[in-house]
């Protein structure tokens, strides 16, 4: 049929524009904020390309719905603009003889949505999460750096090194400050070598002294000279499973787990389908505009709309993640109203009720005067 073919192609043409610049733009955002992570010491410096396109992927259901949104929208108020969609009306088509067309484009970025909200928004998180514990849990040694001072995986000792180094296994000028049972220790050495024992990794040191100082000045410091000291060089203990965070579980353990945290993460993965639903409605009443006047106020009320929206999805998660609303009812509340608003926002316009009613409003009689 030339209306929906017609309609689809345009839609396709406008879809495919936004999402490259949207996607575009937050790959440059995440590239600036991913450099500043690297930076701090938070993630490895050789991932953070692999870094970025993870996070990427994590906001892409988000990207899809704006571009959904911003396209719909796009269209048809340019179609009002060039007097197309008078000329649909004339034809004998109603504003309700567009949610077919629409809907039959969305449903294949709908039902993507939901699918990167259900299980590529969890994977891209945990691989992330993954990534970065794991560049936390290097080694001791791995995170020294000749001629700087670094600090240690657990945050209780500052090693320095050398510059000058015979090879990777063995260090000169050896210097750890630790503090340890309520001593600050400081331990100086010559020289250093790195021996694994069982499974555990130690610093062999040759030639140096220690220095115990209890942390009440009133107490006396002990001096001790040695041949050979080891010290422990090892990673922190893994992050366990039920410690990672929210948006790195998997939908089904969430459901398994039914508590109020879980859900609240829950309601917004589903509440992402919900929102593409409700957006496309919303575009379609949105689409109105004047042909003597740009479209740009459409598109900026149509941002502002879906910020208002997005913003009210992120609130939710969290009253239901306190265990201030249930998750049916924030649902119902938030979803339901916004389609019931759509739908008779959509009723009343291709209706005309607003015409209609003022048509039928009597005249008042004009007074004469003899």
């Amino acid at each position: 049929m030339l209306f929906h073919s017609s309609l689809r192609k345009e839609l396709s043409r406008s879809f495919g524009a936004t999402l490259v610049v949207l996607v575009t733009i937050v790959m440059t955002m995440m590239l600036i904020r991913t450099l500043g992570l690297a930076s701090k010491g938070s993630v490895n410096p050789s991932d953070v390309m692999l870094v970025m396109g993870y996070t990427v992927l994590g906001y892409m259901p988000t990207i899809l719905s704006l571009s959904l949104f911003v396209s719909i929208v796009g269209t048809l108020s340019r179609m009002y603009r060039d007097s197309e969609m008078v000329i649909w009306f004339s034809s004998g088509r109603g504003l309700v003889d567009f949610v077919r067309p629409l809907f039959g484009f969305a449903w294949p970025v709908l039902v993507l949505i939901a699918a990167l909200s259900l299980f590529g928004w969890p994977w891209s998180n945990s691989q992330t999460q993954g990534m970065r514990d794991q560049y936390e849990r290097r080694s001791d040694l791995e995170r020294i750096a000749p001629g700087e001072f670094r600090e240690s995986s657990a945050h209780n000792r500052v090693f320095f090194i050398d510059k000058d180094a015979p090879d990777a296994a063995t260090a000169t000028n050896v210097f750890i400050s630790s503090v340890e049972r309520g001593l600050q220790i400081v331990t100086s050495a010559r020289s250093g070598r790195v021996e694994s024992i069982g499974e555990a990794r130690y610093l062999m040191l040759s030639n140096g002294q220690r220095i115990e100082r209890p942390v009440d000045p009133a107490a006396g410091i002990k001096i001790s000279e040695f041949q050979t000291y080891g010290a422990r060089i090892g990673s922190s203990v893994p992050t366990s499973l039920d410690d990672a965070p929210l948006r790195a579980r998997t939908t089904m353990r969430l459901l398994a787990e039914r508590n109020a945290p879980n859900m609240g993460e829950f309601g917004w993965r589903i509440g992402m389908l919900f929102a593409g639903i409700n957006f496309v409605l919303l575009a379609l009443t949105l689409s109105s505009v004047n042909p003597r006047v740009g479209r740009s106020g459409n598109l900026l009320f149509a941002l502002f709309a879906f910020l208002v929206y997005y913003n009210l999805l992120n609130i939710g998660q969290s009253w239901v993640g306190s265990g201030r609303f249930g998750l049916a009812g924030f649902l119902i509340g938030l979803h339901g109203g916004v389609f019931l608003i759509a739908v008779a926002w959509l009723a009343k316009r291709n209706n005309n009720w607003a015409r209609r009613s003022r048509r039928a409003a009597p005249s008042t009689p004009s007074s004469t005067t003899a």
